[in-house]
């Protein structure tokens, strides 16, 4: 038995006081580790399902459709407690994952070993700090050692939905014209998915149908012990047509 509440550490961060913690939840019956923005919970490790699926869906689409003989080259955006990269790096065919924060505390927790979720050590994984909207908007590349690297899968995990930003700044990426920019990330074929904590919105799949070729949402369900009921969580999966994007000229699709 560990701990009722041990603070493994606090930073004052430009986005506001980032806290690592870990709570010991009778109710479960082992620790549980969360990671708090000023009063936002950003993840806790009771809850990693979809966190966890939104790597396994979108490596699914992705099963003997892309050609890739030497691996799949994917990105994640949100490194948290590492459940999405971890879950990416759990696939063989994975040769290749950069992992964008804007954080550099959480990258440095990893590296650390206070969140040992394994990432930090694996040789086919990057850590890289970054603002992933900004690089996206600015067209700047993903990940520096690697900067014409298109991606098979881009995962993206950072905001609690599209229309409930950690940032104002976030808000263009969800929009047709943004979107467009990501996929010019992606090779033909690729994936774009995203978490949500939200139910699935109509009007933000409607800017995906604008852009990508195929598009759903998958609602993802998993059990509440806290609350002791079932909660959902959403991830929207998108493929990119077979044929790059128009990056010179970023209109989506009729």
């Amino acid at each position: 038995m560990g701990l009722r509440f041990e603070e493994l550490d606090f930073r004052n961060t430009p986005m506001g006081e980032l806290v690592l913690r870990r709570r010991w939840y009778p109710g479960v019956g082992r620790d549980v580790y969360e990671i708090k923005l000023n009063d936002e919970y950003l993840m806790s490790s009771l809850f990693t399902v979809a966190e966890e699926e939104l790597a396994r869906l979108a490596l699914g689409e992705l099963a003997g459709k892309v050609p890739a003989p030497a691996g799949l080259d994917v990105a994640v955006a949100g490194l948290g407690l590492g459940c999405t990269a971890q879950a990416a790096l759990a696939d063989p065919a994975v040769s290749s994952l950069v992992v964008v924060d804007a954080l550099g505390e959480v990258i440095e927790w990893h590296r650390r070993g206070l969140i040992d979720a394994g990432v930090a050590d694996d040789p086919r994984c990057r850590l890289v700090q970054g603002d992933f909207f900004a690089l996206v908007r600015s067209g700047a590349p993903l990940d520096p050692a690697a900067p014409e690297r298109s991606y098979d899968a881009i995962l993206v995990d950072v905001d609690h939905s599209p229309r409930h930003l950690l940032h104002p700044s976030h808000a263009d990426f969800y929009e047709p014209a943004g979107l467009l920019r990501l996929r010019a990330r992606l090779r033909p074929g690729g994936v774009f998915a995203l978490w949500s904590n939200d139910p699935p919105e109509e009007e933000f799949l409607r800017s995906l149908e604008q852009v990508f070729g195929e598009v759903r949402a998958e609602v993802v369900a998993f059990d509440n012990p806290l609350q002791e009921r079932q909660a959902t969580n959403t991830v929207y999966l998108a493929r990119n047509p077979e044929g790059p994007a128009d990056t010179a000229n970023p209109e989506p699709r009729p």
